[in-house]
């Protein structure tokens, strides 16, 4: 690993520890040509994802887009940072875990669902009524139903 302070390409490793829930390693690195200390993070390179648009486009996945539509589901909710930051970590992890190199947008709004309605209620059906597009109340009130029903 070359030094950022001084560009030796001579830097030794002094800690290594697992980080964000296991999924990178954090190192502790030192320079011995300038004496300065850096931290580097390793994380496994994964296979490019396409997501799959309902009107076919294709585009590459962007996990923000999951923190953005949990957090505004979440909105003004007894939902923790923590809580958000896990959920949405649960949900890239399972939808990597499916091995696809493309796949529809509606499966991970399948996934994100699944994985609100663990964590809030509220938040789920937030989540639900943007995302299937309820035409109407009634719709809004069947899956109401269907949340009251578990």
């Amino acid at each position: 690993m070359k030094c950022p302070f001084c560009g030796s390409n001579d830097t030794s490793v002094i800690d290594s520890r697992p980080a964000d829930d296991n999924t990178s390693i954090r190192r502790r690195r030192s320079c011995p040509e300038c004496g300065k200390r850096f931290t580097t993070y390793e994380k496994v390179e994964t296979i490019p994802l396409i997501v799959i648009k309902k009107d076919n486009n294709r585009e590459p996945y962007d996990r923000t887009k999951i923190e953005k539509g949990v957090l505004i589901a979440c909105r003004k909710r007894p939902v923790s940072a923590s809580q958000i930051s896990k959920v949405v970590d649960e949900i890239e992890t399972e939808i990597f875990s499916l091995e696809e190199k493309e796949i529809p947008s509606t499966k991970i709004g399948e996934i994100v669902m699944e994985h609100l309605e663990t964590v809030d209620p509220v938040a789920y059906v937030r989540f639900a009524s943007v995302y299937r597009e309820f035409k109407d109340v009634n719709t809004f009130m069947d899956e109401l139903k269907r949340v009251l029903d578990k």
